[in-house]
This record gives C-alpha cells, sequence and structure tokens, in this order.
C-alpha cells in the first residue's frame, strides 16, 4: 500500500542553477530514505515556506490559489521564484502515486538550501491522511493568546514576515500546548491593540444573521484558501460574504464560529474563552460536504 509519497525537485526555480544537472523537473523518491542535508537551511533556520493542499478522491483541492500563494510567501522571504509549472507537475504526481482514498494533503516545501550553494531546495511530500469526522462535528475549545503586535504590523514592520507561510513554526506550536494548559485545543491570535487575528493554522470565519465574515485583509495572516472557497459556497447559497476588522468581544457574539483550514476543514466553535457557543450542526455538514467535494 502506498500510504505516502516524495517528489523532489532538481530546478524548484528558474532563477537558480538546477542540482546535479538533472534534466527531469522532479523525481520520486522513497519517502522513508534520507533526503535533506543537514545543512540544509530549512533544518538549521527554518528559513524557507510552504503550503498545505487538501486531496478529495485523488484531487488536489484550491491547488491553484495555493500556488500563487506560495509563490507570494516565497517574494516576502527574497526567495527564488518557484517555477510553478513543475511544481504543479510534481504535485499532480505525488497524488497519483498515493493509494486511492476519500482524503490525503500534499505539502510543498521551499528552503534556500544549503547555506552558500545557490540552489534552493524543494521537495513534495503526500500522504493520506486520518479521520478529522470527530472536530469536524464536535467542534473544538478555544482561547484567545496575544500574537505581540499590532495588526498593522504587515505595513509597519514587513521584515517580520507576517503573512507569508514559513517553515519557522515553533510559535504555532507553542500556542498549542499553551491552550492545552488552559484546558483548550486551539486558539485565535489576538493583535497587541486588540482585533482578532487567526488561528496558528487556521483562519477563522464567522457567520452573522445571513452573512459569513473573515478578519479583514492587510492584518499580516495569510490569505485563506479554504476560507475563499467557504465565500463561495456561502454565495452560492444566496449570502453575503466580507472582510471586518473585529474585537475578540465582538467574535464573541457571533452566531456561529468556525476554525478552517486546508486538511481539518471547517471545525466549528463550541466553546470560546470558556463560553459555550451554538454548533449549527447541519450548516457545517453542508460546508465540509462542499470542502470534501470542491472542484476550484
Amino acid at each position: 500500500m502506498t500510504r505516502t509519497a516524495l517528489a523532489i525537485l532538481s530546478r524548484p526555480s528558474l532563477d537558480a542553477p538546477a542540482h546535479d544537472g538533472a534534466i527531469e523537473p522532479f523525481a520520486l523518491v522513497d519517502p522513508t530514505s534520507p533526503q535533506l542535508s543537514a545543512l540544509d537551511l530549512a533544518a538549521t533556520r527554518g528559513d524557507g515556506v510552504f503550503e498545505t493542499i487538501s486531496v478529495g478522491d485523488g484531487r488536489p483541492q484550491a491547488l491553484e490559489p495555493h500556488l500563487r500563494r506560495f509563490a507570494r510567501s516565497a517574494a516576502t522571504l527574497d526567495l527564488p521564484a518557484p517555477d510553478v509549472d513543475a511544481w504543479r507537475e510534481a504535485i499532480l504526481s505525488v497524488v497519483a502515486t498515493l493509494d486511492p482514498a476519500p482524503e490525503a494533503a500534499i505539502k510543498t516545501v521551499l528552503s534556500r538550501g544549503v547555506e552558500g550553494d545557490g540552489r534552493p531546495t524543494g521537495w513534495v511530500y503526500g500522504w493520506i491522511v486520518g479521520d478529522h469526522s470527530r472536530v469536524r462535528t464536535e467542534g473544538v475549545r478555544v482561547v484567545v493568546l496575544d500574537r505581540g503586535y499590532r495588526h498593522d504590523v504587515e505595513r509597519t514592520s514587513p521584515w517580520l514576515l507576517a503573512g507569508a507561510k514559513t517553515l519557522s513554526y515553533a510559535v504555532n506550536r507553542a500556542v498549542l500546548r499553551e491552550a492545552a494548559r488552559r484546558g483548550a485545543d486551539d486558539v485565535i491570535f489576538v493583535s497587541s491593540d486588540g482585533y482578532v487575528l487567526e488561528g496558528p493554522t487556521s483562519t477563522v470565519v464567522y457567520r452573522r444573521g445571513g452573512a459569513l465574515f473573515t478578519p479583514g485583509t492587510g492584518l499580516g495572516i495569510l490569505e485563506g484558501t479554504t476560507q475563499g472557497s467557504l465565500f463561495t459556497f456561502a454565495e452560492e447559497r444566496g449570502m453575503s460574504t466580507g472582510y471586518e476588522l473585529l474585537t475578540p468581544a465582538e467574535l464573541a457574539e457571533a452566531d456561529d464560529i468556525w476554525l478552517v483550514s486546508s486538511v481539518r476543514h471547517a471545525a466549528p466553535v463550541r466553546e470560546y474563552e470558556g463560553r459555550p457557543m451554538r454548533v449549527d450542526a447541519e450548516f457545517t455538514a453542508a460546508m465540509n460536504d462542499y470542502l470534501r467535494t470542491r472542484v476550484d
């Protein structure tokens, strides 16, 4: 059974030399054998970017939005621009290598490579995911944690790389440990000046009446590919959608809240800062059915 697959790109960017003079854009390799140099800046500095892409019934979902965000993150870090055609081909090959499954996932990684070498490192890893049905139906308990910088950090301090999906995920893991210490499952970040941002691995989406919202743009948060799909879902059902700058107290007054991400999909928030929240099981199920079968 093939539950994991790995492709190493020979030339992740057309702006940099290829590895070992390889002609093919990528090669499928054994995912259980060593592939990464211990000197690669992905390992020593977390100097790189990544994307995680959901695969439903053998089809990578929101592939083009993910590739565009991948390229934007690379540009933010001054990495060589990804050869999008090569990455797309590698992704599709990895997907095709995996055993058929209702749900799988793909991770694309581009690092600066070995320091001083001048050749970036790129790989695509695919795996069949576990069962997320429980969190999609029962929901999550969340706490609000200060991210430590203002909501306008993307404009005032671009060197902090806010809004880029980087490999530096130590903070994102640390906040989940803090959530567990507080008896919660997940986190919603708030800016130091008091505005809702995003989760450590998710986008915040909420409903008020017949409209679906997410925190405003330009906040140093990731543009949500899954959130974009859910806005399409809502609009197809006659709902309005929008972006808002709001406080945690205002979010608490929403009719429903979800944390949405590529692999977990839409996880309803059932408890917010210790306060029970309504979970609309029927609407959440419709959202997740849409995400599992989307063709965007």
